[in-house]
């Protein structure tokens, strides 16, 4: 399946795309959230739909696309996780993942703007394989990595590098501005997507490429991912593990880096999982 939210920011109904056309899921009753994806919601809402089937009514094609998963306990992220990426930002090739987190409130929809945020001098763009939760996960061997996943989305690792690297020290602080986490267009259910270590994904920016790779460049791969982070915490049903981003960032760029600016817009995309596209504004 594919899992769609729409709607106004704060009041998304739920909705699957089926063959590219969105269709509304709100009488199923659940947000698709940490409860839905505890208690079997894929399972029963595939039933639903399934059951439903023909009599599902439309989405108007001009509703806004919201986050295709509901605000999560936590967005977590891995730094420096393609070579090719540590390489082009001089960074020594990671013993284990680099781990930090972006603010759940920096989540938003694929298609909305992004706010270079309030004295932002290096917004900075990042095509991301994201990985959702099913159920709660603690000290998961890499063998059984995969049961607790659900499914996967597009995620764009918006970074504003000075608040990230000249700021403190404290990634956090780059990442997790407000629009700096669009999600989806879609969730894919993890059947849909045989191998997620080996898509390609791609980014352009005011249509240049400046990012194109595959997830074969992981230097963690997601089953690696999922068992390192629950050594260390809890995953509960319907986190998001951003897995890093390729080379091709705008802090990598030569002869010297370059950033955002209002009016430029971002496109990407990764293989089955859509395309998404963020218009740059400026903060008011």
């Amino acid at each position: 399946m594919q899992l769609i939210r729409y709607g106004q920011p704060g009041t998304e109904k739920t909705g699957v795309l089926i063959d590219g056309v969105r269709y509304d899921t709100a009488a199923f009753g659940e947000d698709y959230n940490e409860s839905f994806f505890e208690n079997n919601g894929l399972e029963r809402l595939k039933k639903f739909v399934d059951d439903n089937a023909g009599k599902l009514p439309k989405v108007n094609e001009a509703a806004r696309w919201g986050s295709c998963v509901a605000r999560p306990s936590k967005i977590i992220c891995i730094g420096l996780n393609y070579a090719l990426h540590a390489k082009e930002t001089n960074a020594p090739i990671p013993k284990e993942p680099v781990v930090f987190f972006k603010s759940t409130t920096a989540l938003c929809g694929p298609f909305d703007d992004v706010v270079i945020p309030k004295n932002s001098l290096k917004t900075d763009w990042e095509v991301e394989l994201a990985v959702v939760i099913g159920k709660k996960a603690s000290y998961v061997e890499e063998a059984d990595a995969m049961d607790y996943v659900a499914g996967y989305a597009l995620h764009n690792d918006y970074s504003e590098r000075a608040f990230q690297i000249e700021r403190g020290g404290q990634w956090v602080k780059g990442k997790s501005c407000d629009t700096f986490a669009p999600l989806g267009p879609f969730l894919a259910t993890k059947d849909e997507i045989e191998n997620p270590n080996n898509l390609n994904l791609w980014l352009k920016v005011n249509g240049q490429e400046m990012q194109n790779s595959t997830t074969s460049d992981f230097i963690f791969n997601i089953q690696q991912v999922i068992s390192h982070l629950s050594q260390f915490m809890t995953l509960l049903s319907g986190d998001v593990i951003s897995t890093g981003t390729p080379a091709g960032v705008g802090l990598g760029q030569k002869p010297e880096p370059w950033y955002l600016k209002p009016g430029d817009v971002v496109e990407l995309g990764i293989e089955k999982l859509g395309t998404s596209r963020q218009q740059v504004t400026a903060f008011k």
